[in-house]
């Protein structure tokens, strides 16, 4: 397999999933994948500011918010902001109704309505143990995502009241608000054709929901041990468990460390 890229999903799959650590043998593959000369990028439901760890291991490119906002070092390859208009009225009707809602610059920001639902949402998808700042006149930021923490019956309020946007569900209490669609994949397509790379020398790991788009628009797909029962029934090959050194497992299987 001629593999020139590989794609990480974040939490749950380079970040142990049961400590958030990374693991001394996922750093050490980290570093011999990028010494024989193999691109890597993270994929990753984060804001680019909570990836500090990512870029101190040699990962210079990033997919963050999603798919939503994607850069490679200093250059940003591909953005989706939403309009002022829609963070504002999807701000005042999630205030109305005192739902959680959190704002995607490069940082994370959140309308300020707290809950322990949301907090366990936060702990599960980001490894967050407390709330984001809020930050007064957040429709002045340029926003690239904005997620809805709500189960379906209040989700549907919104599909109602704004019949115009893409509401995407993946993860049980977390839903995308999205003007056009954003995905990993479609992220995944763009920094492919940014580096002239086929999708076929390219593999990822994941173990979400969200990251079943991404391993089919790749030429082999891994899925974690600890993966959703979804993504590993499409993936290539299921590895061990990100706490059981899943990563390194799988790339030794594949010859490439």
């Amino acid at each position: 397999m001629n593999v020139k890229i590989i794609f990480f999903d974040v939490d749950g799959t380079l970040i142990n999933y049961e400590d958030g650590s990374i693991s001394p043998s996922t750093k050490k593959a980290i570093q011999t994948l990028k010494n024989n000369g193999i691109r890597l990028v993270a994929a990753t439901g984060r804001p680019l500011s909570m990836c500090q760890e990512l870029k101190e291991l040699g990962i210079d490119t990033f997919i963050t918010a999603n798919g939503a906002y994607v850069k490679h070092k200093n250059r940003v390859i591909h953005k989706i902001p939403v309009t002022k208009d829609v963070v504002q009225a999807v701000k005042n009707f999630a205030d109305e109704n005192e739902q959680s809602l959190s704002f995607f610059t490069e940082e994370l920001f959140m309308n300020g309505v707290q809950n322990m639902t949301t907090l366990q949402a936060l702990i599960e998808t980001l490894s967050l143990r407390e709330f984001p700042a809020t930050i007064e006149k957040i429709v002045n930021q340029e926003i690239y995502l904005m997620c809805l923490y709500a189960d379906e019956q209040t989700a549907e309020k919104y599909t109602i009241k704004f019949p115009e946007l893409i509401f995407k569900r993946w993860h049980p209490w977390i839903l995308n608000v999205l003007q056009q669609d954003v995905s990993k994949s479609i992220a995944v397509k763009k920094v492919l054709e940014y580096f002239n790379i086929k999708p076929s020398e390219a593999i990822a790991f994941g173990d979400g929901e969200n990251d079943i788009d991404m391993i089919e628009q790749v030429g082999y797909g891994i899925a974690m041990g600890n993966a959703h029962e979804t993504l590993k029934n499409v993936a290539d090959f299921v590895t061990k468990k990100s706490s059981e050194d899943g990563i390194e497992f799988a790339l030794q299987k594949l010859q490439l460390i």
